[in-house]
């Protein structure tokens, strides 16, 4: 991985996140969950999230 992105694990069923610096975060998957979410991004993050039913479309 290249250390200047951040890259970000998502569990869209629960909104919980993972970061490349292995910290964890949980929002409530409402608006606001997605506002905070939203505030830790930088202009070069990356995002992965697991293909788990329906979710990822």
């Amino acid at each position: 991985m290249t250390k200047d992105i951040k890259y970000f694990g998502i569990n869209i069923n629960h909104l919980d996140f993972t970061d490349s610096e292995v910290n964890y975060y949980q929002f409530k998957n409402t608006v606001s969950g997605f506002k905070k979410f939203v505030k830790l991004l930088k202009i070069n993050s990356h995002y992965v999230m697991e293909a788990t039913g329906y979710y990822h479309y």
